[in-house]
């Protein structure tokens, strides 16, 4: 039998995030992925040119068809884009009793906003306690607190201790926007650092969908039936496979994607 896993994302019509890197994920890592979408954008690998969210009714009609058919492991959660579609959300997966992994998805890796400014304080108060595992980049994560980018891993626990306080269950700390020749990234629970993930900080341009890639690896390991340290451990080491091999993709003009399919065909 299958292992199902749930993105509820936003559309990118260029192919390297959202709701595509999600479901490329997922199934180069064996399981079989659903998708509800929330928002479709027009988005390449230069920028993001429009934003439509799609209906609440249809987002919540969405949710329930999957969930009421589906024997669903795990929940990845994406872009929301407003307050409205974040509330509509919260309350279709408020009978899900598995795993949900949040990803703070606020700023594209063009620099354009994928989250009205208005919905961030939505996103903290009434999905982030939902998670199972909250996975913030630095910025993401300073923007959830109100406070300045974490600068060294003391810094990155002390915000992912401080995330855990607001609800969140564990916090993945991500430091792919920290300094320094190694990529830090730091799971941290309501006790404190529970394990360390690092790699080698690559000079590419093509890191567009890293986050969306990583989250949904996540939950694919989660839907397996890994313990949560064993999911991000895999999320993780296949991650950093699809960056490795992404400059033989070229794809796009801008940031390109990370190469989902590594293991099963080269670039």
């Amino acid at each position: 039998m299958a292992h199902i896993a749930l993105t509820i994302a936003g559309s990118d019509s260029g192919g390297g995030a959202g709701i595509q890197a999600d479901l490329k994920a997922m199934s180069a890592l064996g399981v079989y992925g659903a998708s509800v979408i929330t928002a479709v954008t027009a988005q390449n690998t230069r920028a993001v040119t429009a934003v439509h969210g799609i209906p609440l009714d249809v987002v919540s009609a969405q949710i329930e068809a999957v969930l009421t058919d589906l024997d669903v492991g795990a929940i990845k959660i994406g872009m929301l884009a407003n307050p409205e579609i974040i509330q509509a959300v919260a309350d279709a997966i408020a009978g899900f009793d598995g795993p949900v992994v949040l990803d703070p998805v606020m700023i594209a890796k063009s620099g354009d906003a994928l989250l009205a400014q208005d919905a961030v304080l939505t996103l903290r108060d009434i999905l982030l306690p939902r998670a199972t595992v909250l996975t913030p980049n630095l910025p993401e994560a300073a923007c959830l607190l109100g406070a300045t980018e974490a600068e060294t891993p003391d810094q990155m626990i002390a915000q992912g201790l401080a995330l855990c306080g607001l609800g969140a269950g564990s916090v993945l700390m991500k430091g792919g926007h920290g300094r320094g020749t190694v990529c830090h990234d730091l799971l941290v629970d309501a006790s404190g650092l529970v394990a360390e993930f690092t790699a080698p900080r690559r000079e590419t341009r093509n890191t567009h969908g890293t986050g969306c890639t990583l989250s949904s690896s996540i939950a694919a390991g989660l839907a397996l039936g890994l313990d949560l340290t064993d999911a991000v451990a895999q999320a993780h080491e296949y991650l950093q496979g699809a960056i490795a091999l992404a400059d033989g993709l070229m794809i796009g003009q801008g940031h390109g994607p990370v190469h989902h399919f590594h293991r099963v065909w080269p670039a």
